[in-house]
């Protein structure tokens, strides 16, 4: 299913909102890209996940995640908070809805989040565009893992062993970004984002202003 068939039940009241999925395998860089093309597209959120995993030195709470302890995680499950949450390499992740709630009319989110939760968020069948971001080869994913110093040797097995699995999913999603410089990468991004932003949609109001101006114009 493509992205157009998707949005076409996109709720009135966030017409003119577009949601962007961003997956890929853990170390394909899609967070990276992500923060390189948001500041040079207006209108565009990140969304911003919460996880129970460990927060890192250079990351903030409510910027890249809102780390939360596992108590508190299950008891949004419970709540029915999430609208996509599963468990990631020991740890859980999640969309709050409130997320998507928040957004002003016109203003688009985008989520990075894992193969899981982006299957998730298609069965709920909400107006969305899916992006795939990968490597070009197996062995870059590796060595990128590895070059990045954040897990030990058993963790980077666990996680290439899982990315194998999360490639095959590779033809459920919009559009494949190969990522091999970060550069070209968030342009990709850029350029996604831009004719999403620029599909036709029967009832946007940008449409349909453009429309009735042409039928009321009286000829010279």
């Amino acid at each position: 299913m493509n992205g157009s068939a998707r949005r076409a039940g996109r709720p009135e009241d966030k017409e003119e909102s577009v949601l962007f999925v961003v997956t890929g395998p853990s170390g394909c860089g899609k967070s990276s890209l992500i923060r390189r093309a948001l500041p040079t597209l207006d209108g565009l959120r990140f969304s911003v996940s919460h996880t129970t995993r460990p927060r890192r030195d250079e990351e903030l709470d409510g910027r890249e995640y809102h780390f939360v302890g596992p108590s508190e995680f299950e008891a949004m499950v419970r709540a029915g908070a999430f609208l996509e949450w599963a468990t990631v390499h020991d740890h859980w992740y999640g969309t709050s809805r409130a997320e998507l709630e928040s957004r002003s009319a016109g203003e688009d989110l985008v989520l990075d989040i894992d193969v899981q939760g982006a299957r998730q968020v298609m069965k709920q069948k909400l107006p969305a565009v899916f992006i795939f971001v990968v490597p070009p080869k197996y062995d870059d994913l590796r060595d990128r893992l590895e070059k990045r110093g954040q897990d030990d040797p058993e963790t980077i097995r666990r996680r290439i062993k899982a990315a194998v699995r999360e490639v095959e999913a590779i033809p459920e999603f919009d559009y494949l970004i190969i990522n091999d410089t970060l550069d070209r990468a968030a342009e990709d991004f850029r350029a996604i984002v831009r004719a999403e932003r620029r599909r036709i949609e029967p009832r946007s109001a940008e449409v349909q202003a453009i429309i009735q101006a042409f039928r009321t114009a009286r000829p010279e």
